[in-house]
């Protein structure tokens, strides 16, 4: 009799930690990396509205390639007329701006190519922007790549993964609700 105890027991805990993962899960946002790039701390990002966090929390990317990916599905709310930065909602509710470079809304849109606009729905993984990036450095300009959660006071934490290299896909931003 104890022995079945003891397996009910160990049952009822298995199911007991299934639920709590579950729960933990749907409470968890993943965002995934939109370039191929080295990820560093929003921190180091040369321009104080990235840096001091004042437009979100979020993660830098220093980028290997020019390509930006949708990280996740959901609408473009604004991609800027010069086409250096993008914002857009995801299905679940975030708010997110990838910036391609430091002040490259100085270019007036030279060297950038979009795919997707205003208002258009996209899927994770679809591209969005194609840059110049040797074009973009040539012109003295810095090509660091900020991915700002616009929404942060939503969540309870955002965590980042940092100081390594990520493709498109990769993990890079857990949002708490």
């Amino acid at each position: 009799i104890l022995m079945i105890f003891s397996k009910l027991s160990e049952e009822d805990m298995q199911e007991e930690n299934t639920t709590k993962n579950k729960e933990v899960l749907v409470n968890k946002e993943i965002l995934v990396s939109p370039l191929k790039g080295d990820v560093v701390a929003l921190s180091e990002v040369k321009d104080a509205a990235f840096s001091s966090g004042a437009l979100g929390k979020g993660v830098a990317i220093i980028p290997a390639e020019g390509r930006i990916y949708a990280p996740a599905d959901g609408t473009i709310e604004m991609l800027f007329d010069t086409m250096h930065a993008v914002s857009m909602t995801t299905s679940e509710g975030v708010e997110l701006l990838i910036h391609l470079g430091i002040d490259t809304v100085a270019l007036k849109g030279e060297h950038f190519t979009a795919y997707k606009g205003n208002g258009d729905s996209v899927k994770k993984g679809e591209l969005l922007i194609e840059a110049d990036l040797d074009a973009i450095k040539e012109a003295g300009y810095d090509v660091i790549t900020p991915v700002v959660v616009c929404n942060t006071s939503d969540y309870q934490a955002v965590e980042t993964v940092t100081d390594q290299e990520v493709e498109p896909g990769d993990t890079v931003l857990i949002l708490n609700k």
